[in-house]
């Protein structure tokens, strides 16, 4: 067994966790597997983590501080523009799940598995750009039926997008991501 680090054993722990769950899904999910990736004794991880509850809410929540880091540097970037910041968003959110394939099985945990404070933590995700999709209908005056009808189509288009460029259907290129900024950006000029 090798000294545990602290703050770095947390962080390795939640990525073997992720993989956990890649391979094996939250019903399958194994502590003692993750512990011994990483070369820890299987009580180690509750060093860090009060119950398995704990640690796999951990893992989500690491997931959404790495897209929040994301969100709130485009956010900066366009602060008095929500159309920009939703088009911005939108399109590095395909990015951040091409750039991350394994968070992708936290992302899209099924509801069922999960509880549901992980359940929460996890919708929290989709939240920025809901946000944004709001804050631009309401200054356009759109009735709340457009603006869940727009919310609809901008999140089919980033996982129909995302889903292609995974599977190879469509190549992930600049021009691409481009057509997909496009499109979202073209979709706020309709009613």
């Amino acid at each position: 067994m090798r000294k545990q680090d602290g703050g770095h054993l947390r962080e390795e722990l939640i990525l073997a966790g992720i993989e956990e769950i890649e391979a094996h899904g939250v019903r399958g999910f194994s502590l003692r597997r993750v512990a011994k990736k990483c070369g820890v004794s299987c009580a180690a991880p509750y060093k860090h983590f009060a119950d398995l509850n704990d640690f796999l809410l951990a893992i989500v929540r690491y997931v959404n501080q790495q897209w929040y880091a994301i969100q709130k540097r485009i956010i900066a970037a366009h602060p008095d523009d929500p159309r920009r910041q939703l088009t911005e968003i939108s399109v590095e959110y395909i990015r951040f799940l091409m750039d991350n394939p394994h968070f992708r099985s936290i992302i899209m945990l099924r509801e069922d598995d999960i509880s549901p404070e992980m359940q929460h933590e996890k919708a929290a995700l989709s939240a920025g750009t809901m946000r944004c999709i709001r804050a631009y209908c309401r200054r356009a005056g759109m009735p709340h039926d457009v603006e869940v009808r727009k919310t609809f189509l901008v999140r089919s288009i980033i996982y129909g997008a995302a889903l292609m460029f995974d599977n190879g259907e469509l190549p992930y290129t600049e021009e691409n991501r481009r057509n997909v900024f496009h499109l979202i950006d073209r979709e706020f000029d309709l009613p």
